[in-house]
C-alpha cells in the first residue's frame, strides 16, 4: 500500500530546487544547492552540479527534468561551440541564451526544462537571462528559480541593489541560498557558485555547515 502511494508520486527527477544568478559590476554569480528531488517530495541526490559550462564564461543553471536538461545542454553545447568556430569569436552571452531558448521551444511538447543562463562578453559585460520550460527569453539584473524561490523573494527584492561589488554579491546569493536551503525540504546539501569576470572563472563551494544560519535548525 506504501510502495503504491510512492509510485504514484515519482514523476520523473527534477534538479528545480533553489538557483540564482546576480549581476554586479565588473561580472555575474551564478548559484545553486546540490538536491535533485522527485516529484517534489524525494531527494534523489545531495551531490547535483547545477551549473553547467556551456563556453569559457558562459554557464546556465538547469530546472526541470534532470534528463530533459541534460539532454539540452548537451545539444547546447555543440551547437554554441560550432557557433563560435563559424564566428571566430567567443560567443554572447545572448547567443548561447537563445539556442537553449530555441532548443527549448522546438521541443516544448516533449521537453520540461529551464535554464537562468549568465556570462560575461566583450560586447555587454555581465548579463543574466532566463528561458522558461515554454521558451521564453528574458533579460534581468538578477533571477531567482526552483522550489526554494518561492521562500526568498522578500530578501531578493529588499536586498538586491546595481552595481553591487563583488564581495557584497557573494554575500548576497550565499545568504539567498542559504535562506532558501533553511526553508525548502528539497533544497539542501552544498552551495555551487561561479563568479564570471573578463579575467575569467572562479569557482566557489560552500559547505552546508559553513553557510549562514538565520533561524534555529
Amino acid at each position: 500500500m506504501e510502495r503504491r502511494f510512492m509510485d504514484s508520486q515519482i514523476k520523473g527527477v527534477s534538479t528545480g530546487t533553489t538557483i540564482l544568478a546576480v549581476t554586479f559590476n565588473g561580472g555575474v554569480i551564478i548559484g545553486s544547492d546540490s538536491r535533485a528531488s522527485i516529484g517534489g517530495y524525494y531527494v534523489s541526490s545531495k551531490t547535483i552540479n547545477k551549473l553547467i559550462q556551456v563556453h569559457d564564461r558562459i554557464f546556465c543553471c538547469i530546472a526541470g527534468s534532470l534528463a530533459d536538461a541534460q539532454a539540452v545542454t548537451k545539444a547546447a553545447k555543440f551547437q554554441i561551440s560550432f557557433h563560435s568556430i563559424q564566428m571566430e569569436s567567443p560567443p554572447l552571452v545572448k547567443a548561447a541564451a537563445s539556442v537553449l531558448r530555441e532548443l527549448c521551444y522546438n521541443n516544448k511538447e516533449e521537453l520540461q526544462a529551464g535554464f537562468i543562463t549568465a556570462g560575461w562578453d566583450r560586447k555587454k559585460g555581465p548579463q543574466v537571462y532566463t528561458v522558461a520550460l515554454g521558451g521564453m527569453l528574458l533579460s534581468q539584473p538578477f533571477t531567482i528559480g526552483g522550489s526554494g524561490s518561492t521562500y526568498i523573494y522578500g530578501y531578493a527584492d529588499a536586498k538586491y541593489k546595481p552595481d553591487m561589488s563583488k564581495e557584497e554579491c557573494l554575500q548576497f546569493a550565499t545568504n539567498a541560498l542559504a535562506l532558501a536551503m533553511g526553508r525548502d525540504n528539497v533544497s539542501g546539501g552544498v552551495a555551487h557558485l561561479v563568479v564570471i569576470t573578463e579575467e575569467g572563472v572562479e569557482h566557489v563551494v560552500i559547505p552546508g555547515d559553513k553557510l549562514p544560519k538565520f533561524h534555529d535548525e
